[in-house]
């Protein structure tokens, strides 16, 4: 059986094409290819599977042999099968061309930013399926970096920042998120310096720059703060407030995601503000989808 295995679909089509024939000359010229050639290929099959396929008699023409009769139904399913396969792949293909997956870590909000940009978006690509698909803090690319999804809202700065294009979404101050029963809480206007002695709360060490912005390791005066907990995701984080084991920074944006019974946000005002963005890989800058989205936010958003 062996010898058998790297028989090739092309192999198999010029032997059904010559068998309902039964004309060398008449089956090249149904395949495009020249009878010399044909006769060639056959011949190799025949050698590959130790038998003739075929009997050549000058006064009778060609015929099927036993082996040859055998072997033609066999073919012709396995034909059918390639020809179904690969249908299946040029539909996944289109699909995959028609279909645009959003990553995210945390639901932009925003006033409305995702059902703005798919509005704009669907006008342009009607044709086009959005997915979305959250991701744990634990991917600070939104899974843009693995080739999960295709566009993703992401918060800088972005690990690897080298290898996307992106479009800033919204700039906005950074928070701190605490306990209503915390001390500092009574107080409306907090800095660095005051929350020097807090624990914090951080995202996953896999995080890496992001994990050290949500720290805000490169602003602190007094150096870096002690980890009460690690969070990768926004219930954990309200968790672990609630829980008292730490405060954390928070985007403006997000600070309602949070906000819920017990916990209370505050403004820090020597602390930079964040930036959130809508980022692709470069190489994927030309996808007629993935541009069509960039341009769908960049009007949402009033960025042009």
């Amino acid at each position: 059986m062996a010898m058998t295995r790297d028989v090739h679909v092309r192999d198999l089509r010029y032997f059904v094409t010559v068998a309902e024939e039964l004309h060398f000359t008449r089956a090249a010229e149904r395949l495009y290819v020249s009878q010399p050639a044909l006769s060639k290929q056959v011949r190799a099959l025949e050698r590959q599977l130790g038998t003739e396929l075929f009997r050549r008699d000058r006064q009778q023409g060609v015929a099927l042999t036993a082996a040859g009769t055998a072997l033609l139904p066999h073919a012709r399913r396995v034909l059918a099968a390639w020809e179904e396969a690969a249908a299946e792949v040029e539909r996944a293909r289109a699909a995959r061309r028609s279909t645009l997956v959003v990553g995210m870590s945390t639901s932009p909000g925003r006033g409305g930013l995702l059902p703005a940009i798919r509005s704009r978006f669907t006008a342009a690509r009607p044709d086009a399926v959005v997915r979305m698909r959250q991701m744990t803090w634990e991917d600070p690319t939104a899974g843009l970096a693995n080739g999960e999804v295709d566009v993703a809202f992401v918060w800088l700065p972005l690990p690897g920042a080298g290898r996307y294009d992106m479009t800033v979404v919204a700039e906005e101050p950074r928070l701190v998120a605490l306990p209503d029963t915390h001390p500092l809480a009574a107080r409306t206007d907090l800095t660095l310096a005051d929350l020097a002695d807090e624990p914090f709360l951080a995202l996953p060490a896999s995080a890496g720059v992001l994990r050290d912005h949500w720290l805000a390791l490169d602003e602190r005066p007094t150096g870096p703060p002690r980890i009460g907990a690690e969070i990768a995701g926004t219930e954990e984080t309200y968790e672990a407030l609630v829980a008292g084991l730490g405060v954390c920074f928070v985007a403006a944006g997000n600070a309602p995601l949070i906000t819920l019974g017990g916990v209370t946000t505050r403004p820090v005002h020597d602390l930079s503000p964040t930036r959130y963005a809508l980022a692709w890989r470069k190489e994927d800058a030309h996808r007629p989808l993935v541009r069509a989205y960039a341009e769908a936010c960049r009007e949402a958003t009033g960025r042009k």
